[in-house]
């Protein structure tokens, strides 16, 4: 059953309340089990299997993600894996490392398999200079075979891009591109440290356009220092002026044991309360609904005949470690410090600290830190979650029939506990499922938790959910 696209029209008052019951810590749900489950101590013979059985089908498709981390500054609110320098020469050694990982894993690999999205992160992709992305392009394209609606994107930073990076990205083949904003405030840039004139950010996305990227997406965040729900609203409407085909609007992950640096924020005593992220979220909410842009998920916006939309309306929206995708069922290939990759079965991340990953690379091994296993119940909870933060429905017959579980029966207590969400307006129940309501659209991360059978595991250091 597919259901009807929701658009968040909450009063903002009313979910005073709620926001400050509901506004915990929790994941963001791009994978379940989630990235703190991994472990050093995975088995690793049993990975690499699953990695054998993951290529046995080669009508199988591909998702490759490649983490181009370096970026010359660093912005303060940021929580990526990167690495800061303005050592030009790093561009270079790092696509050798690289080439090198993509030789590794090319045995493993049944490179027949369709290749139908390819990502570029980071960092800034954008920190490689023109004749070292196209190197990186030759490498990929000597062992991969790429479907031909292929999609392939890339991650701008305006302040650091060129028309020549323009033109050696879709020498590449991207076809897709999205850029970090922000905030256009530049009081709340100064903040942030990252001075981002509009104008810029304007002139890269005519670069985009006039090279013929098929879709130019806009990074937002709100909750950052000294943001407003008056300023926040500016910036969405200078951006919407800019007409990007998508718009990602994400909330400020506030994790300082994890990134430092975002302690300046709590020293300056510059963030924004709950509430004051609520009326920015909500603002900005009605603002692109009524530009005609659809809700997609938690957290993303779109065109209605963008893919993304297309993909909400009919069911087969995915979400991933690079977000809502359009292209479920593909594994997921990583490669670079960092960088995770997910079959069926499994899940692998490559080193964090970039000198790691290097040293296994010349040690002529796969650079993996950690990984896990997944059990049959991890991927019948896997099925729940990621319908709850895809889908406006969950549906118990159609989940039944593709697990092989009466859902119902086998989470009981689970449904059970959705009793107060309900009560609190944030779901609707029926004998066959429940719908996500408008209002429970601002709290998905809540309901999937209650599926989640890691959380008093722990680590639990997560973000607030609001």
């Amino acid at each position: 059953m597919v259901s009807p696209r929701y658009t968040v029209q909450t009063p903002v008052e009313p979910a005073h309340e709620l926001v400050r019951k509901y506004n915990i810590p929790g994941p963001r749900y791009t994978s379940y089990p989630t990235a703190p489950q991994f472990s050093a101590d995975v088995d690793r013979p049993a990975l690499m299997a699953e990695i054998v059985a993951d290529n046995r089908d080669a009508s199988r498709p591909l998702s490759l993600y490649f983490h181009l981390p370096f970026c010359e500054s660093l912005c303060w609110y940021c929580g990526c894996n990167t690495v800061i320098t303005q050592r030009r020469a790093s561009a270079g050694e790092y696509v050798d490392l690289l080439c090198q990982e993509i030789a590794l894993t090319q045995p493993l690999l049944n490179t027949a398999r369709p290749v139908t999205q390819l990502h570029f992160g980071g960092g800034t992709p954008t920190f490689l200079p023109p004749e070292e992305i196209d190197r990186l392009g030759r490498a990929i394209n000597a062992v991969f075979t790429f479907a031909p609606d292929a999609e392939i994107s890339v991650e701008i930073d305006p302040r650091r891009l060129t028309k020549a990076h323009v033109q050696a990205y879709r020498r590449l083949g991207c076809n897709r591109a999205s850029l970090g904003v922000q905030d256009t405030n530049p009081e709340v840039q100064m903040a942030i440290h990252r001075w981002q004139p509009l104008a810029q950010t304007a002139q890269a996305i005519k670069w985009l356009r006039d090279a013929g990227y098929q879709s130019v997406s806009v990074d937002l965040i709100y909750g950052l220092p000294l943001q407003t729900e008056a300023s926040f609203a500016k910036t969405v409407e200078e951006v919407i002026a800019l007409n990007p085909d998508r718009l990602a609007v994400f909330s400020y992950a506030h994790v300082p044991w994890i990134k430092p640096a975002q302690k300046i924020f709590d020293q300056r005593n510059q963030l924004p309360s709950t509430e004051a992220k609520l009326a920015m979220l909500t603002a900005a909410t009605r603002a692109l609904t009524a530009a005609g842009y659809a809700h997609i998920g938690m957290d993303h916006f779109a065109r209605p005949n963008d893919e993304l939309a297309i993909a909400h309306d009919n069911g087969t929206l995915y979400r991933n470690f690079q977000g809502y995708t359009t292209r479920a069922g593909a594994s997921l290939y990583g490669f670079g410090m960092s960088s995770i990759s997910q079959t069926d079965g499994s899940f692998r991340q490559n080193f964090k600290d970039l000198p790691e990953y290097e040293q296994a690379l010349k040690q002529g091994i796969l650079p993996i830190e950690r990984g896990f296993l997944l059990s049959p119940e991890d991927k019948r909870r896997r099925a729940l979650v990621m319908d709850i933060m895809c889908r406006s429905r969950v549906d118990y017959p159609t989940l039944s029939s593709r697990l092989d579980v009466e859902v119902a029966a086998t989470y009981a207590s689970e449904i059970d506990s959705l009793a107060d969400l309900e009560a609190d307006g944030l779901l609707a129940r029926d004998a066959t499922g429940f719908d996500i309501t408008p209002l429970g659209e601002l709290f998905r991360r809540i309901i999937a938790m209650r599926f989640d059978a890691y959380l008093d595991r722990g680590p639990r250091k997560y973000s607030k959910t609001v």
